[in-house]
Order: C-alpha cells, then structure tokens, then sequence
C-alpha cells in the first residue's frame, strides 16, 4: 500500500514528526503501523471509523493516527495525536477535518 503523510507547505511530515517526539516505547509501536500499512497488514492494527471515509488508528499509550483510506492502494495520514479524553479534542477533530476536506477537494472525492 502507498502511505503518504500530511506534509505543510514547506516540506514538513508532521504525521513522522509527531512519532518521533515520543518515548522510545512509543516510536517503535508508531513506526510499526506505519509498517503494516505499507505491507498492508492492517488486521494487526486496532482500527476503528470515525467520520465519513476517515478512520483512526491507535497505538501505544492511546496515541492514534486519523488517516484515509482511498482505494486498497492508497492511504493518506492526515493527523497523529494523544488521545485525552473519551472524546476526540475538538482542535484535534477541526485538524482532521480541515485536512480531510483539502485532500478531498485535492482528489476530487467526498471524504467528510
């Protein structure tokens, strides 16, 4: 499968970059599902949906990674982040939103 991270405007992968801001235990357990994705093994994961075409995966110490996927080929991270609450934090929900919305209209698809 082809994983591509929300990257900003000036290069930077900030799917990658919040994994490594993580203790050690954490980064491998992130880089690991980043690794099932592109061997497409996502039975080993702990997926779950949560709106419209976005899913979201968690990882150690309920970290977990929104993304979407477009066909079996292709998944696009949009946001990795802690989870707080029982509750997606509402910055948290208006991140993946707004960048769900951009790689639908980049795509020509409804997503959200």
């Amino acid at each position: 499968m082809n994983i591509y991270h929300y990257m900003t405007s000036g290069g930077k992968d900030l799917i990658l970059d919040y994994i490594m801001s993580l203790s050690k235990p954490e980064i491998v357990d992130g880089l690991s599902v980043l690794e099932c994705f592109e061997k497409d093994e996502l039975e080993k994961l702990t997926i779950k949906p949560w709106r419209g075409k976005v899913w979201e995966v968690y990882f150690y110490k309920h970290n977990r990674i929104f993304y979407v996927a477009i066909d079996d080929r292709d998944a696009y991270m949009l946001h990795a982040c802690r989870k707080q609450k029982n509750k997606t934090e509402k910055t948290d929900s208006e991140i993946v939103m707004k960048r769900a919305k951009e790689l639908g209209d980049a795509l020509s698809k409804k997503i959200v």
